[in-house]
């Protein structure tokens, strides 16, 4: 999310990664969001560090293959979102220029027990995926408007290798901070990119290519699928998980 460039609200190419197998699912997950890295107004480097965070000690699989990393947008740049910490009106509303979270795919006997991970939300940490939709994201709740989400889905094993940001978007004519920025270096794509956040925050509706095709494509594209509303549930649900 660009804090500085808040819209209207309250307030390295790398090897294609398989869809993952199905070995004992990592423990349980940890309830305490303060044990993560969060800078504010950083979100897709929050949620870079806490992919890493999640493998490291235990919650995902040690490759992440568990993991996908969301980006969400659209044409227009303004994706209203509930529950958000940052919001100053009812219901935590803001409409952000982008946000990004992280979905860990679960699987039990059939039963999807997905997961988000959303470190600037107030709703429960995780949140199961189903209250996630329903409360933070209600899909379809501005129908076909400037206001209908994009979700930009990575896995999290290509985005780690491939995401690069040299936080120029948060700064202004300048080159003074429009927000301070983390405290540990910019980081970068495992070819030596330096820079190509806007390749994943940049989506349209023609992006959106059919779901049997992107629940393939999702493993070997480095910068992911894109997804709208209407089918972000069944995409999830397509998807395999790391089984108990």
């Amino acid at each position: 999310m660009d804090g500085g460039r808040r819209a209207a609200a309250g307030g390295a190419d790398s090897s294609p990664v398989a869809a993952p197998p199905h070995p004992a699912a990592p423990r349980n997950t940890p309830a305490d969001v303060s044990s993560f890295i969060h800078t504010p107004f950083y979100c897709e480097e929050n949620i870079y560090m806490l992919c890493k965070e999640l493998t490291r000690v235990g919650v995902a699989d040690p490759m992440g293959s568990d993991l996908y990393v969301v980006f969400i947008s659209n044409e227009e740049k303004k994706i209203p979102l509930w529950h958000q910490k940052a919001s100053n009106s009812d219901e935590g509303f803001i409409c952000w220029d982008y946000h990004v979270i992280c979905i860990q795919v679960k699987r039990n006997k059939g039963e999807i027990l997905d997961l988000v991970w959303d470190l600037d939300s107030d709703l429960p940490f995780p949140s199961p995926f189903n209250q996630y939709v329903s409360d933070a994201i209600r899909p379809l709740a501005f129908g076909d408007s400037i206001y209908r989400r994009l979700f930009r889905v990575v896995h999290a094993p290509l985005f780690l290798q491939s995401f690069a940001s040299d936080r120029s978007h948060m700064k202004n004519p300048a080159g003074n901070w429009i927000q301070l920025p983390p405290n540990y270096d910019p980081i970068m794509a495992a070819d030596g990119t330096a820079n190509n956040l806007n390749e994943y925050i940049a989506m349209s509706v023609e992006d959106v290519a059919n779901l049997e095709s992107m629940v393939n494509d999702v493993y070997s594209n480095k910068h992911g699928v894109v997804v709208n509303e209407s089918i972000l549930t069944r995409f999830f649900s397509q998807l395999p998980g790391l089984h108990p």
